[in-house]
């Protein structure tokens, strides 16, 4: 089944004036659901829009909060996000980050007290889109064990880098586990297996099965160790900079409920720091590189970071959005 940008914008945006949202606001949420949709993060879009709705119920998302500055100095800001809407809480410091820059070169907003901010990647396209270098990320409750650890300790704390470049922004928007849960929920839900093994199944196996890893929660580091430590210092520097809560913090606040978070949002204004031709030419050469490389197999294809989600984009954009019906009669029902 698949669904219109409008139409999936237009039901996201229905339901969450319903929820107390002003028009504006709840335009603007929801042009940021349906935009993770439309470029294939559904995991992060209609998929996550249910339990978004859940806590607002709950009262872990203020619909009327906005964030609000705790101090500034020079490119660097501290803001409290007062447990708003965690996708609007995220543009907003993003687009404060590359004000900054448009400034001093360089922007950097550390926010705390804030929900989860969806697809991570949305900010780095949105620095992009402003000709800035893009750098965010964000911790987690804790959902993934430390290498060499069975228990949840760390978070899985999403990092986003972004390159502007004319013909396509170059966007990379991970998780510090090798597949995020959102990844993990959606491959359950088509009965798929994860293309290579993710986490851990109940009898302490290494396995693909998404189901198994769900169960256990032993998901497994990005790199081994070397997303573990990775994890680690996202975290500390997400905590020290914003004087907000870390994954252990988080985890202490209700074990299952995801909020109460600290995020870090940078801007780097290229066009300040080089030439502008010679950026785009030093991004196509490296991506014209990359893609001229020798495959494994004669009709592979070698994508750039971010290429893939510009494909997707333009699929769903013409051909509507492919949803999981129940899911949907769920939004629609709302």
């Amino acid at each position: 089944m698949r669904v219109s940008f409008e139409e999936m914008k237009s039901e996201f945006k229905r339901v969450l004036i319903k929820k107390g949202f002003s028009e504006e606001r709840a335009e603007a949420s929801a042009q940021l659901f349906t935009e993770t949709s439309c470029d294939g993060v559904y995991s992060h879009g209609y998929v996550r829009f249910p339990r978004v709705i859940e806590y607002i119920d709950k009262g872990y998302i203020d619909v009327e909060a906005v964030p609000s500055k705790i101090e500034g100095m020079g490119a660097f800001e501290k803001w409290d996000g007062n447990l708003g809407m965690g996708n609007l809480n995220a543009k907003f410091c993003m687009e404060r980050a590359i004000e900054l820059a448009k400034e001093n070169v360089i922007g950097c907003v550390a926010l705390k007290n804030t929900n989860h901010w969806m697809r991570g990647g949305s900010y780095g396209w949105q620095a992009a889109d402003a000709d800035c270098i893009g750098i965010c990320w964000t911790n987690t409750l804790p959902n993934m064990p430390a290498w060499g650890g069975k228990d949840r300790r760390i978070g899985n704390n999403p990092l986003i880098l972004s390159v502007p470049r004319e013909n396509g922004h170059v966007v990379v928007d991970l998780a510090m586990a090798q597949f995020s849960y959102g990844k993990i929920e959606v491959t359950k839900l088509k009965n798929e297996q994860l293309p290579v093994p993710g986490g851990y199944d109940s009898d302490g196996n290494i396995t693909s099965d998404p189901a198994e890893i769900e169960k256990t929660w032993r998901v497994l580091p990005m790199g081994y160790w070397k997303g573990s430590g990775l994890s680690i210092l996202l975290d500390l520097i997400a905590t020290t900079l914003s004087s907000g809560n870390s994954s252990y913090d988080v985890g202490k606040i209700d074990g299952i409920a995801e909020y109460k978070l600290s995020q870090i949002f940078i801007a780097i204004d290229v066009k300040k720091v080089s030439d502008k031709d010679f950026i785009q030419k030093a991004v196509d050469e490296v991506v014209d590189n990359v893609k001229a490389s020798e495959r494994v197999e004669d009709n592979g294809e070698i994508f750039y970071p971010g290429e893939r989600t510009l494909n997707t984009r333009k699929k769903n954009l013409e051909y509507g959005i492919p949803v999981d019906e129940n899911i949907w009669a769920t939004i629609k029902n709302m």
